[in-house]
């Protein structure tokens, strides 16, 4: 299949199109959603625990200096008070070190925060990861006057607050669940719609589907019913009008086939009983040629030829009307192949021209007369355009009886081959004025598609020609009797020229 998606149908394609778009968009929406929740709830404990720590230094006034003992209730004290969860108050007053928790937590003081700190009166705060915990981290400079109503200076003692902030990540992490939790009913709540709209984009492509099958099993007059204005009524619109135009188009063209068929056809007719007469004629001029001058004579002699070749022309245009009528039918019956060939060279008189192979014993169900023009239209186009010795051999492949002519001539031009039984095609555009009329071969194809069988023609690697006629054992046949009418003589057809005029005539 060209390319990847040609494994998935349009149906797949456009239900798998439609969950993309609502998971990118559901996707999309959760973590837009989860960013601003996210910083809303870091903010808000942020700020609090900011202002609350704040609020707990510039009140804080200890006794300078400090012992470590006394310094360590304080933070205890000031740690009691934390909001919006619990502190860890850690001190810092020079070497000075004490802390309001049993657990150390000065290795999630960075260094930038203690210089923040120390050069900010109103003290720096940060958030850290620290062994995949976050913690946020307050730095408060405590302040102090020198003298009464004097400005607020560092007294050198700096307050640490450090607050987990495992509330915050497990709301977080409550956001991401409910985010992942809503998306995959969301997108089982989408898949309706999904196939809701596949199923209205697909609704007129199967019409169309159908339509179009419909045409090429030649129902012409097929339409699709339009609703609606959409892209896909304008394109059954345009499918009606197609269909329209190509139907009246067909219709058309039947009638004109119907119309030259007619015309050959009652040419043909036409022309049988004036060309009666004319054999009629020619044969009693040409057996008094001799009495007469030598140039009447040839003339004589000239006129008998073509009116011939007219005869012939006719009556191929009469056999060739009848098959594009779908009018010819078989007269079947059980005949001896080989006898079958034999009566057909036995009567051209080509016994002594022809190499048979015939093996007796091959019984099948044809039609006897146009057998035989099968096998004289091959034998006599073998003689007169290859050369001699030509070869007739009968075999059998499975069900299938097997006829072949072999010449030992030139063979068939390559550009000719294509185009061997093709009407009135003539492999040597110089022999416009043949013996024969360019329908042989397409009345022997016409034939032999009578029987259900097949007929190819092909260059042998020794030199010549090989005509191969393929007839099933159980072809067609029809017991309602050929059509009435004289199969043409050309290339030998018919048991001799003499007897063609003769029936002609009759």
């Amino acid at each position: 299949m060209p390319g990847a998606t040609a494994a998935f149908g349009l149906r797949t394609r456009l239900v798998v199109a439609f969950l993309l778009v609502a998971a990118v968009s559901a996707v999309t929406t959760a973590a837009l959603t989860y960013r601003e929740a996210r910083s809303a709830v870091l903010a808000r404990a942020q700020d609090t625990a900011v202002a609350s720590f704040r609020e707990e230094v510039e009140q804080f006034v200890p006794s300078l200096p400090l012992d470590p003992d006394s310094l360590r209730w304080y933070l205890y004290d000031i740690a009691a008070r934390a909001k919006p969860h619990p502190w860890i108050v850690f001190a810092e007053y020079g070497s000075l070190r004490a802390s309001s928790g049993d657990r150390p937590v000065s290795g999630v003081l960075t260094q930038e925060l203690r210089r923040t700190t120390l050069t900010s009166p109103h003290g720096s705060f940060e958030r850290v990861v620290k062994d995949g915990s976050a913690y946020l981290t307050i730095g408060m400079p405590v302040m102090t006057r020198v003298v009464a109503g004097g400005d607020a200076v560092p007294s050198g003692l700096v307050l640490f607050a450090v607050m987990p902030m495992t509330n915050e990540e497990v709301d977080i992490n409550a956001l991401v669940t409910a985010a992942r939790d809503g998306a995959l009913p969301g997108l089982a709540v989408a898949l309706v719609p999904a196939l809701l709209a596949s199923r209205s984009v697909l609704r007129p492509v199967r019409e169309l589907r159908r339509a179009a099958r419909s045409m090429g099993g030649g129902q012409l007059d097929t339409r699709i019913p339009v609703h609606g204005r959409d892209e896909m009524a304008d394109l059954a619109r345009t499918f009606n009008e197609s269909a329209a135009r190509l139907e009246r188009s067909v219709e058309e063209l039947r009638e004109a086939g119907a119309r030259a068929r007619r015309f050959a056809s009652d040419v043909s007719h036409e022309l049988r009983t004036p060309l009666a007469g004319m054999l009629a004629v020619t044969d009693v001029v040409d057996e008094d040629a001799g009495m007469l001058a030598p140039d009447t004579a040839r003339a004589v002699r000239l006129i008998s030829a073509e009116t011939g070749k007219l005869a012939v022309l006719v009556e191929d245009l009469m056999e060739i009307s009848r098959f594009d009528a779908r009018a010819a039918e078989l007269n079947a019956d059980e005949v001896d192949a080989a006898e079958a060939v034999r009566s057909t060279l036995s009567g051209r008189q080509w016994l002594g021209r022809v190499r048979a192979e015939l093996p007796d014993g091959f019984r099948i169900r044809l039609d006897p007369r146009r057998f035989d023009v099968i096998v004289a239209n091959l034998v006599g186009n073998a003689l007169r355009h290859g050369a001699e010795p030509v070869t007739v051999r009968l075999s059998v492949r499975g069900d299938v009886l097997i006829t072949e002519v072999h010449d030992s001539g030139p063979g068939i031009a390559p550009d000719a081959l294509p185009h061997i039984f093709d009407r009135f095609y003539k492999a040597d555009a110089a022999r416009t004025r043949s013996s024969g009329s360019g329908l042989g071969l397409a009345i022997t194809v016409e034939n032999i598609q009578l029987h259900g069988g097949t007929i190819t023609a092909e260059n042998t690697p020794g030199g010549g020609a090989l005509f191969t006629v393929e007839l099933p054992f159980d072809g067609p046949a029809s017991g309602c009797g050929a059509p009435g009418g004289l199969l043409s003589a050309q290339s030998g057809r018919g048991p001799a020229a003499g007897r063609a005029r003769k029936e002609t005539t009759a």
